[in-house]
């Protein structure tokens, strides 16, 4: 095995579907999975042991589930990247998984290519985000007492933004961010390339001392910033 395969713990109670997950994964070229638990307490000394680059986490587990599991690894030192696989496609499962510290979130129903997909985006240090997830987070967010009134939301994004320290085609980025663009989509909008959105993000998520652009969508509903125009 080559020594920089793209390394991967499972942590799910079923044997079955770790053995799954484990066939679909090590089918892939490059992937090796190097740890298995069989609960969250397991996933956390697997990640102790292995030093996996992704852990995929089921949410339901035994003893430690895998919320608590997430968020015990992302306080690690140098941490790997959490996806979260799950059968419940509850909002509540999804909030506390992003809170928890997850790059990403995928239902177990997803094709074998998604999952391999999903490995891959979050290993590379992007979260998995999909629109479908994001029109959620969005929905999540507005139901949660954000300003409603135009002038409010306009002032209290100016103020973010200005105590941010964005630039206008960072905060434009951030924006796009929040509609559930990719980087693809963003350089098309921006019509600039690829590599100049991606350093518009680092800078963006460097300044929000944020971790990924998943905590990005959120901030930018929780201060009013995505509704905005500039």
């Amino acid at each position: 095995m080559a020594a920089d395969d793209l390394t991967i713990a499972l942590a799910d109670d079923q044997d079955l579907v770790r053995a799954g997950f484990r066939v679909i994964l090590e089918s892939e070229p490059g992937f090796r999975v190097v740890g298995e638990a069989a609960d969250g307490a397991e996933a956390v000394e697997a990640v102790r042991r292995h030093r996996p680059d992704v852990v995929c986490l089921d949410v339901q587990m035994p003893n430690v589930d895998g919320l608590e599991a997430a968020r015990r690894i992302a306080a690690l030192p140098d941490p790997p990247a959490v996806l979260v696989l799950t059968t419940f496609d509850h909002d509540d499962a999804l909030f506390q998984a992003l809170e928890a510290g997850a790059s990403g979130f995928l239902l177990k129903n997803a094709s074998p290519e998604r999952l391999i997909d999903a490995v891959r985006t979050v290993a590379a240090g992007d979260a998995l985000l999909a629109p479908d997830v994001t029109r959620r987070v969005i929905s999540r967010a507005t139901a949660g007492g954000q300003p409603t009134g135009a002038d409010t939301a306009g002032h209290d994004a100016d103020a973010a933004l200005a105590t941010a320290g964005l630039t206008d085609r960072e905060t434009e980025v951030l924006r796009l961010l929040a509609r559930g663009l990719s980087n693809a989509e963003i350089a098309a909008e921006l019509f600039v390339g690829d590599a100049t959105v991606k350093t518009h993000v680092s800078n963006v998520l460097q300044k929000l001392g944020l971790r990924d652009r998943i905590q990005a969508v959120v901030w930018a509903f929780e201060h009013g910033v995505a509704g905005t125009t500039g």
